[in-house]
């Protein structure tokens, strides 16, 4: 109560509180977000765990920002699959039907799981190469019919 009565009299005592010690970490922005590969998988992983969602941590693929997410360390062979060159990683990355693998600096693995590119579009990180290819909806006859029904 004499707390709230200091307060309200406008007589509390104000203490600044210091800036040794403070956890405190200002709001991430996108263009602090920007991975550096020349660092251990472990370190690549937590780099893109810690900005999932919000910045996102991204890298330039083919001259355009692509934002990565859902990163887990993998612990096994290097898996099959289509090559990718990554801007500034020693190493290209690898497009598996699990997703995107890239390196540490110490040869370790990290699987990405989804891609974002600049347009906002967001893929699973495996159909990074048939990304851009449409399937077109065959209907059968039956389906036909019944579409004509609902219009």
């Amino acid at each position: 109560v004499e707390a709230v009565h200091l307060i309200a009299d406008g007589k509390a005592p104000r203490i600044p509180q210091p800036k040794e010690g403070a956890t405190y970490e200002g709001i991430q922005k996108k263009e602090n977000a920007e991975i550096s590969w020349d660092q251990p998988a472990a370190a690549l992983h937590n780099w893109i765990r810690g900005h999932d969602k919000v910045p996102g941590a991204w890298a330039t693929i083919d001259g355009q920002v692509v934002t990565f997410y859902g990163s887990s360390l993998l612990d096994a062979s290097v898996p099959a699959g289509q090559e990718l060159a990554i801007k500034g990683a020693s190493r290209p990355g690898i497009v598996t039907k699990n997703g995107l693998v890239v390196f540490g600096n110490d040869g370790k693995m990290v699987l990405v799981r989804n891609l974002q590119f600049e347009d906002g579009k967001m893929i699973p990180a495996s159909k990074y190469f048939s990304a851009d290819e449409t399937a077109a909806l065959e209907l059968t006859e039956e389906e036909k019919k019944m579409a004509e029904d609902i219009r």
